[in-house]
């Protein structure tokens, strides 16, 4: 079935236009929800640590930030746009009791919703307004005109007036220029976990590290290795992103095409697609969910320890340096 899709006429800003929002964390997406909904019309009240980054930011963009009980006091609406791993303390601590019958909670991920981790008081209705872009892109595409495609979403017992206020919101952030799409927090998160799992984040980092490892045991230079296969995927990620596969190959050589079809699935096999599935049956059941949650409350032990050690991967070492030589490349340090 054809995905739902909303667009400008469909949303009406005057439904939001007697209500406050409050938007938790001024961070990537939260300065351009932030700037965004007020550049519409609406009323915004920012929430934010004191002399943090974030914090002077939003002052410099004309934000006079509170804590968040008192963002959540004012507000109708309160966006909680923190990391994944924190929202549920911070929910419990300074949310909750602050919330009313008639208010708005609004995610942009579905993660901690979907998996049972906020105890939603009778009466607050739970919406997915969710970009489907980085927040400067967000805000960048708003300015000149555009927008970002949204998701959305409405969690259970909403109230009846739900789904014009998320229509609205995302028409407030410019999502309706693009087009809405309508879909459930269980769908919007399994999928979105799945994709970071299994391509854009794990399946691409593990396939970039392995053919490096390979090219280098086998006696070839680590810089060629790293121009080979990680510094030249942007240019064919570039290329999926105008025009998709098709235009991938018909932009790259005949042979590089030909290598395509007859060697790729010699890589993505049965038993990887295998792996694939339970990747899903373990995001869909919760045990991932489980697994992050749990190292989370230990400090994160294994999380800190496995990003150390990534970082001095020899493909990072090299890449560190060939970035160096190419100043075309905003070359970036963590």
């Amino acid at each position: 079935m054809p995905a739902k899709i909303y667009y400008d006429q469909d949303a009406d800003l005057s439904v939001l236009k007697d209500k406050t929002i409050a938007i938790l964390g001024y961070g990537s997406q939260g300065h351009a929800h932030a700037q965004n909904l007020r550049d519409s019309g609406l009323k915004v009240v920012v929430a934010e640590l004191p002399g943090t980054a974030n914090y002077q930011l939003a002052i410099q963009h004309g934000f006079q930030p509170v804590s968040t009980p008192e963002a959540v006091r004012q507000a109708d609406i309160i966006t909680i746009l923190l990391p994944d791993e924190i929202q549920p303390e911070v929910f419990r601590t300074q949310i909750r009791e602050h919330l009313r019958p008639g208010n708005y909670l609004v995610c942009s991920h579905g993660f901690n919703v979907h998996y049972g981790q906020f105890d939603i008081p009778a009466g607050v209705s739970v919406i997915l307004v969710a970009p489907k872009g980085p927040g400067h892109l967000v805000r960048s595409e708003f300015v000149r005109g555009g927008g970002v495609p949204c998701l959305m979403a409405l969690g259970e017992n909403c109230g009846p007036e739900a789904k014009q206020v998320a229509l609205a919101y995302a028409k407030g952030i410019g999502g309706t220029r693009a087009g809405v799409i309508e879909t459930t927090f269980a769908e919007e998160t399994e999928t979105d976990l799945f994709g970071e799992q299994v391509v854009l984040c794990g399946g691409v980092s593990a396939l970039v590290k392995a053919a490096f490892e390979i090219l280098v045991e086998a006696g070839y230079q680590p810089e060629l290795a790293y121009f080979e296969c990680m510094h030249e995927l942007k240019l064919i990620v570039d290329l999926f992103y105008q025009g998709g596969l098709s235009y991938m190959r018909y932009s790259v050589s005949n042979t590089a095409e030909y290598g395509d079809y007859t060697r790729g699935p010699r890589i993505i096999t049965d038993q990887t697609r295998a792996e694939m599935r339970k990747i899903l049956e373990e995001i869909r059941s919760g045990q991932f969910a489980k697994e992050w949650i749990l190292e989370n409350k230990a400090n994160a032990p294994a999380f800190k320890a496995m990003r150390r050690r990534e970082r001095e991967h020899p493909i990072e070492q090299v890449g560190r340096q060939l970035r160096r030589m190419m100043k075309w490349i905003e070359a970036k340090e963590v």
